[in-house]
Protein backbone atom coordinates (compact mmCIF):
# COMPACT_ATOMS: atom_id res chain seq x y z
CA UNK A 1 0.00 0.00 0.00
CA UNK A 2 3.29 2.28 0.29
CA UNK A 3 4.38 1.17 -3.06
CA UNK A 4 2.60 4.85 -4.76
CA UNK A 5 4.76 6.95 -2.30
CA UNK A 6 8.05 8.56 -3.40
CA UNK A 7 10.23 9.14 0.00
CA UNK A 8 12.87 10.97 -2.56
CA UNK A 9 11.91 14.70 -1.54
CA UNK A 10 11.12 16.87 -4.75
CA UNK A 11 14.16 19.64 -5.13
CA UNK A 12 12.56 23.45 -5.23
CA UNK A 13 12.68 25.59 -8.64
CA UNK A 14 15.17 27.97 -8.27
CA UNK A 15 13.91 31.23 -7.23
CA UNK A 16 14.88 33.87 -9.77
CA UNK A 17 16.59 36.49 -8.06
CA UNK A 18 15.10 39.92 -8.53
CA UNK A 19 17.33 43.04 -9.56
CA UNK A 20 17.14 45.80 -12.57
CA UNK A 21 19.42 45.43 -15.49
CA UNK A 22 22.17 48.22 -15.64
CA UNK A 23 22.56 48.20 -19.65
CA UNK A 24 18.84 49.39 -21.39
CA UNK A 25 17.90 51.62 -17.48
CA UNK A 26 21.60 53.10 -18.23
CA UNK A 27 20.75 54.47 -21.33
CA UNK A 28 17.41 55.33 -20.33
CA UNK A 29 18.79 57.46 -17.32
CA UNK A 30 21.36 59.09 -19.95
CA UNK A 31 18.10 59.95 -21.90
CA UNK A 32 16.15 61.76 -18.72
CA UNK A 33 19.69 63.87 -18.13
CA UNK A 34 19.61 65.16 -21.61
CA UNK A 35 16.11 65.96 -20.83
CA UNK A 36 17.45 67.63 -17.52
CA UNK A 37 20.45 69.37 -19.37
CA UNK A 38 18.31 70.78 -21.57
CA UNK A 39 16.03 72.48 -18.75
CA UNK A 40 18.95 74.07 -17.22
CA UNK A 41 20.81 75.25 -20.56
CA UNK A 42 17.19 77.24 -21.04
CA UNK A 43 17.52 78.57 -17.42
CA UNK A 44 20.67 79.66 -18.72
CA UNK A 45 20.00 80.94 -21.45
CA UNK A 46 21.90 78.68 -23.78
CA UNK A 47 19.24 77.50 -26.22
CA UNK A 48 21.71 76.01 -28.64
CA UNK A 49 22.86 73.31 -26.13
CA UNK A 50 19.10 72.93 -24.80
CA UNK A 51 17.81 71.70 -28.15
CA UNK A 52 20.99 69.50 -28.63
CA UNK A 53 20.33 67.99 -25.12
CA UNK A 54 16.63 66.90 -26.10
CA UNK A 55 17.66 65.44 -29.91
CA UNK A 56 20.71 63.44 -27.77
CA UNK A 57 17.76 62.09 -25.42
CA UNK A 58 16.00 61.11 -28.35
CA UNK A 59 18.40 59.31 -29.41
CA UNK A 60 19.33 57.46 -26.85
CA UNK A 61 15.36 57.15 -26.24
CA UNK A 62 15.72 54.75 -29.64
CA UNK A 63 18.25 52.87 -28.35
CA UNK A 64 16.97 51.82 -24.85
CA UNK A 65 14.75 49.36 -25.88
CA UNK A 66 16.29 48.10 -28.96
CA UNK A 67 19.50 47.24 -26.39
CA UNK A 68 16.56 44.96 -24.03
CA UNK A 69 15.36 42.84 -26.51
CA UNK A 70 18.55 42.25 -27.92
CA UNK A 71 20.45 41.62 -25.03
CA UNK A 72 16.80 40.02 -23.53
CA UNK A 73 16.93 42.11 -20.10
CA UNK A 74 12.91 43.70 -20.80
CA UNK A 75 11.56 44.64 -17.75
CA UNK A 76 8.26 45.97 -16.01
CA UNK A 77 10.40 48.70 -14.22
CA UNK A 78 12.60 49.37 -17.46
CA UNK A 79 9.34 50.27 -19.12
CA UNK A 80 8.10 52.54 -16.20
CA UNK A 81 11.27 54.18 -16.46
CA UNK A 82 11.65 55.15 -19.85
CA UNK A 83 7.86 56.71 -19.30
CA UNK A 84 8.79 58.64 -17.09
CA UNK A 85 12.28 59.93 -18.94
CA UNK A 86 10.31 60.39 -21.32
CA UNK A 87 7.70 62.56 -19.61
CA UNK A 88 10.85 64.40 -18.44
CA UNK A 89 13.02 64.92 -21.93
CA UNK A 90 9.78 65.52 -24.15
CA UNK A 91 7.44 66.27 -22.44
CA UNK A 92 8.40 69.53 -20.04
CA UNK A 93 11.55 70.24 -21.29
CA UNK A 94 10.32 71.28 -24.79
CA UNK A 95 7.64 72.90 -23.15
CA UNK A 96 10.08 75.31 -20.79
CA UNK A 97 12.90 75.54 -23.41
CA UNK A 98 9.85 77.01 -25.78
CA UNK A 99 8.65 79.10 -22.90
CA UNK A 100 11.95 80.76 -22.15
CA UNK A 101 13.03 81.08 -26.04
CA UNK A 102 9.99 82.81 -26.80
CA UNK A 103 6.56 82.00 -25.14
CA UNK A 104 7.11 84.38 -21.97
CA UNK A 105 6.73 87.56 -24.10
CA UNK A 106 3.20 86.49 -24.94
CA UNK A 107 2.45 86.30 -20.91
CA UNK A 108 -0.65 84.22 -20.47
CA UNK A 109 -0.89 82.75 -23.38
CA UNK A 110 2.57 81.62 -23.44
CA UNK A 111 2.50 79.26 -20.49
CA UNK A 112 -1.27 78.63 -21.26
CA UNK A 113 0.41 76.86 -24.44
CA UNK A 114 3.52 75.73 -22.49
CA UNK A 115 1.03 73.65 -20.48
CA UNK A 116 -0.99 72.38 -22.81
CA UNK A 117 1.88 70.76 -24.73
CA UNK A 118 3.25 69.33 -21.06
CA UNK A 119 -0.09 68.34 -20.33
CA UNK A 120 -0.86 66.78 -23.99
CA UNK A 121 2.65 64.61 -23.68
CA UNK A 122 1.79 63.52 -20.23
CA UNK A 123 -1.78 62.03 -21.49
CA UNK A 124 -0.13 60.35 -24.46
CA UNK A 125 2.19 58.75 -22.71
CA UNK A 126 -0.31 57.68 -20.36
CA UNK A 127 -2.37 56.29 -23.18
CA UNK A 128 0.50 54.27 -25.02
CA UNK A 129 1.36 52.44 -21.52
CA UNK A 130 -2.39 51.58 -21.50
CA UNK A 131 -2.99 50.64 -25.14
CA UNK A 132 0.26 48.79 -25.83
CA UNK A 133 -1.21 45.42 -26.48
CA UNK A 134 -3.90 46.59 -28.52
CA UNK A 135 -2.31 49.07 -31.08
CA UNK A 136 -1.08 47.96 -34.49
CA UNK A 137 2.85 47.88 -33.75
CA UNK A 138 3.29 49.77 -37.20
CA UNK A 139 1.31 52.69 -36.37
CA UNK A 140 1.86 55.15 -33.48
CA UNK A 141 -1.39 56.13 -32.10
CA UNK A 142 -1.10 60.21 -31.94
CA UNK A 143 2.17 61.76 -32.77
CA UNK A 144 5.27 60.21 -30.73
CA UNK A 145 6.28 62.81 -27.87
CA UNK A 146 9.87 62.26 -28.96
CA UNK A 147 8.47 63.53 -32.65
CA UNK A 148 6.66 66.37 -31.13
CA UNK A 149 9.87 67.50 -28.77
CA UNK A 150 11.68 67.36 -32.34
CA UNK A 151 9.25 69.35 -33.70
CA UNK A 152 9.43 72.53 -30.82
CA UNK A 153 13.64 72.06 -30.45
CA UNK A 154 14.32 71.83 -33.80
CA UNK A 155 12.61 75.07 -34.77
CA UNK A 156 14.57 76.59 -31.84
CA UNK A 157 17.39 75.32 -33.06
CA UNK A 158 17.29 76.48 -36.37
CA UNK A 159 16.34 79.75 -35.28
CA UNK A 160 19.24 79.92 -32.76
CA UNK A 161 21.73 78.84 -35.62
CA UNK A 162 20.66 81.72 -37.39
CA UNK A 163 21.41 84.22 -35.17
CA UNK A 164 17.49 84.83 -33.78
CA UNK A 165 16.27 85.46 -30.30
CA UNK A 166 13.54 84.92 -30.66
CA UNK A 167 11.76 88.20 -31.45
CA UNK A 168 9.01 87.95 -33.53
CA UNK A 169 8.92 84.29 -33.32
CA UNK A 170 6.56 83.84 -30.45
CA UNK A 171 3.07 82.76 -32.40
CA UNK A 172 5.11 80.54 -34.50
CA UNK A 173 6.34 78.87 -31.54
CA UNK A 174 3.06 78.98 -29.83
CA UNK A 175 0.66 77.54 -33.11
CA UNK A 176 3.59 74.76 -33.54
CA UNK A 177 3.93 74.23 -29.59
CA UNK A 178 0.16 73.69 -29.73
CA UNK A 179 0.14 71.50 -32.91
CA UNK A 180 2.84 69.52 -31.67
CA UNK A 181 1.04 68.68 -28.46
CA UNK A 182 -2.58 68.40 -29.71
CA UNK A 183 -1.58 65.90 -32.28
CA UNK A 184 -0.14 64.08 -30.10
CA UNK A 185 -3.59 63.13 -28.40
CA UNK A 186 -5.08 62.50 -31.63
CA UNK A 187 -6.20 59.19 -32.98
CA UNK A 188 -4.18 60.05 -36.35
CA UNK A 189 -1.74 56.82 -37.24
CA UNK A 190 1.65 57.84 -37.37
CA UNK A 191 4.45 55.24 -38.89
CA UNK A 192 6.25 53.62 -36.45
CA UNK A 193 9.13 51.91 -38.19
CA UNK A 194 9.11 48.85 -35.83
CA UNK A 195 8.18 46.14 -38.61
CA UNK A 196 11.71 47.01 -39.40
CA UNK A 197 14.19 44.60 -38.28
CA UNK A 198 17.81 45.30 -37.79
CA UNK A 199 18.32 41.60 -38.09
CA UNK A 200 16.74 40.80 -41.69
CA UNK A 201 19.05 41.27 -45.10
CA UNK A 202 18.42 44.22 -47.31
CA UNK A 203 19.30 44.95 -50.74
CA UNK A 204 22.64 47.04 -51.07
CA UNK A 205 20.98 49.76 -52.36
CA UNK A 206 19.06 50.39 -49.35
CA UNK A 207 23.05 51.06 -47.72
CA UNK A 208 23.80 53.38 -50.56
CA UNK A 209 20.32 55.20 -49.36
CA UNK A 210 21.50 55.25 -45.40
CA UNK A 211 24.80 56.92 -46.57
CA UNK A 212 23.20 59.23 -48.67
CA UNK A 213 20.80 59.90 -46.37
CA UNK A 214 23.35 60.94 -43.30
CA UNK A 215 25.17 62.66 -45.87
CA UNK A 216 22.46 65.30 -46.64
CA UNK A 217 21.85 65.60 -42.89
CA UNK A 218 25.33 66.68 -42.27
CA UNK A 219 25.04 69.81 -45.25
CA UNK A 220 23.03 71.60 -42.31
CA UNK A 221 21.54 69.08 -39.50
CA UNK A 222 19.33 72.26 -38.46
CA UNK A 223 17.60 72.83 -41.80
CA UNK A 224 17.63 69.44 -42.88
CA UNK A 225 16.23 67.72 -39.59
CA UNK A 226 13.63 70.35 -38.39
CA UNK A 227 12.30 69.74 -42.25
CA UNK A 228 11.94 65.71 -41.93
CA UNK A 229 10.46 66.44 -38.45
CA UNK A 230 7.93 68.56 -40.21
CA UNK A 231 7.40 66.23 -42.99
CA UNK A 232 7.13 63.44 -40.47
CA UNK A 233 4.40 65.14 -38.43
CA UNK A 234 2.12 66.07 -41.12
CA UNK A 235 2.35 62.59 -42.83
CA UNK A 236 -0.13 61.22 -39.95
CA UNK A 237 -2.73 63.03 -41.03
CA UNK A 238 -2.35 62.13 -44.98
CA UNK A 239 -2.37 59.07 -43.82
CA UNK A 240 -5.36 59.23 -42.34
CA UNK A 241 -7.07 61.61 -45.32
CA UNK A 242 -6.07 58.46 -47.92
CA UNK A 243 -8.01 55.49 -45.02
CA UNK A 244 -10.65 57.70 -45.08
CA UNK A 245 -11.25 58.78 -48.72
CA UNK A 246 -10.73 54.68 -49.88
CA UNK A 247 -13.29 53.95 -46.35
CA UNK A 248 -10.43 51.63 -44.60
CA UNK A 249 -10.53 51.84 -40.96
CA UNK A 250 -8.59 54.87 -39.62
CA UNK A 251 -8.23 53.83 -36.47
CA UNK A 252 -4.82 52.37 -35.33
CA UNK A 253 -6.53 50.52 -32.23
CA UNK A 254 -7.03 46.85 -32.95
CA UNK A 255 -10.82 45.40 -32.30
CA UNK A 256 -10.11 42.16 -32.18
CA UNK A 257 -9.87 41.61 -28.76
CA UNK A 258 -12.38 40.53 -25.88
CA UNK A 259 -10.31 41.01 -22.76
CA UNK A 260 -12.80 43.18 -20.55
CA UNK A 261 -10.19 45.50 -19.41
CA UNK A 262 -9.66 46.79 -23.00
CA UNK A 263 -13.46 46.76 -23.79
CA UNK A 264 -13.89 50.66 -24.92
CA UNK A 265 -11.04 51.56 -26.19
CA UNK A 266 -11.83 50.99 -29.70
CA UNK A 267 -14.97 53.12 -29.75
Amino acid sequence: MFDDLDPTPVPEAPRRRKGIYVLPNLVTLAALFGGFYAIVMAMNSRFDLATLGIFVAMVLDSLDGRIARLTNTQSAFGEQMDSLSDMVSFGAAPALVAYEWALRDLGRWGWIAAFVYCACAALRLARFNVNTHVVDKRYFQGLPSPAAAALVAGLIWLATDAGHDGDGLQWVVFALTLYAGLTMVTNVPFYSFKDLSLRKSVPFATLVLIALGIAVINIHPPVVLFALFVLYGLSGYAVYAVRKAKGRPVSVVSTSTDEPDERGLHD
